[in-house]
């Protein structure tokens, strides 16, 4: 096997079960699964009668490139959701099957690594969606880490050392953040676009949970944050999918969009690499692209979910409504992120994840300890009454 798999680390999930091996919930008690970001509403008709209506198109192999009809249906989403984006469909847009696999095998295009040379860097928020240490470690790279912590939870990029920056390829961002849900603004991006110039490296800005916003606050992309500040989209590629927004986490479907001359390597490697989406998800993807109705109907849900929960917890906990996401990021009262989690499992089944699993330990600490994160996917009466155990275990 090759020696890249060695230093891989559990995923969250598998880390939260080996820590909880052992310990029973309450008898008779169903557990009730806050800590996987797993959209639970019902998928929307408009992209099942789709998906359905083209299954006889199962015998057509497809293109890495997709249809030009998802493209053009993406482009015209971007315009849309993004003040006036434009993005040329033929080469600027690429479907993809899910951000994650996206982000996995784009940072392969990326990385370089000449054995005689030092590894290529590659920088990450620190909490941070485990995908990105993966597919810099596996393309030969080194990842370092930018904590984020309070009261803002964004990256402080002048933890990374000058000698770090100077062999950096390749920066991930995550706007809206997981877990956090906070958002990059004009001026956080214009940071990062300076450092960006001086230092030439690509910006793969993961926007998966861009569509689950409040009070008509629409995050920035970085696409949109470059259009904004008079730039290019040269060296930036955003990722985005349909599995927060339409409620379709196993359709995996989503694209990226930006840099032609990146995207053309990338599409390059998506064809030897067997990524092509099946053509009934692609015509189930462009309705999903092209219907916003049930979109915000899904915010609304999330929305009411929020109104009620947080007055819960917030009589006992330092919790905030998060610019953007379904998660709540919550202190601890005592610090012990893991304790907390093991406690709520022991006296009332209820799940959520440690920040401690969600972020690696620093120089500077890890700063996902002291948090967890509770992913509010569960319907509207089930996160209730989980908000209302959590406080009252906590208010004795």
């Amino acid at each position: 096997m090759t020696p890249l798999l060695d230093p891989l680390k559990p995923y969250p999930s598998a880390r939260l079960r080996e820590a909880m091996a052992g310990l029973e919930a309450p008898a008779g008690t169903a557990p009730v699964p806050l800590h996987i970001g797993e959209p639970k509403h019902p998928t929307p008709p408009v992209i099942t009668d789709a998906l359905t209506a083209s299954l006889a198109e199962l015998e057509k192999y497809p293109l890495s490139a997709g249809l030009p009809e998802l493209r053009q249906a993406c482009a015209g989403w971007a315009a849309r959701r993004y003040d006036g984006l434009q993005l040329d469909p033929e080469t600027e847009i690429l479907p993809v099957l899910g951000s994650r696999e996206a982000l996995f095998s784009f940072a392969q295009v990326v990385l370089e690594h000449v054995s005689d040379d030092p590894k290529p860097a590659v920088v990450s928020p620190n909490p941070f969606y485990q995908i990105y240490e993966g597919a810099t470690l596996l393309g030969g790279g080194e990842i370092h880490f930018a904590n984020s912590r309070a009261p803002r939870f964004l990256p402080d990029w002048s933890q990374v050392p000058e000698t770090v920056w100077q062999r950096t390829k390749l920066v991930f961002v995550c706007s809206p953040d997981n877990p956090s849900g906070s958002v990059m603004q004009l001026d956080d991006w214009a940071e990062l676009f300076a450092l960006q110039d001086r230092y030439g490296f690509v910006i793969a800005s993961d926007e998966c949970y861009s569509e689950i916003y409040f009070g008509g606050n629409k995050p920035i992309g970085g696409l949109q944050a470059a259009q904004q500040l008079g730039r290019s989209n040269k060296g930036i590629v955003m990722f985005t999918s349909l599995s927060k927004r339409s409620n379709v986490p196993g359709l995996r479907s989503g694209f990226v969009a930006g840099d032609a001359e990146l995207l053309k390597a990338f599409l390059l490697y998506r064809t030897y690499h067997g990524s092509a989406m099946s053509i009934p998800v692609q015509r189930a993807s462009i309705a999903a692209w092209n219907d916003e109705a049930h979109v915000i109907e899904n915010r609304r849900l999330y929305q009411e979910k929020f109104d009620k929960v947080l007055p819960i917890l917030q009589t006992v906990f330092d919790v905030r409504l998060p610019d953007a996401s379904f998660y709540i990021w919550l202190k601890v009262p005592d610090g012990d992120d893991l304790a907390f989690a093991k406690t709520l499992w022991q006296q009332a089944a209820i799940q959520v994840l440690p920040g401690r699993f969600l972020a690696r330990d620093t120089e500077h600490g890890n700063p996902g300890a002291g948090y967890v994160r509770i992913a509010l996917v569960a319907d509207v009466e089930t996160c209730v009454k989980a908000a209302q155990t959590i406080a009252a275990l906590y208010r004795r």
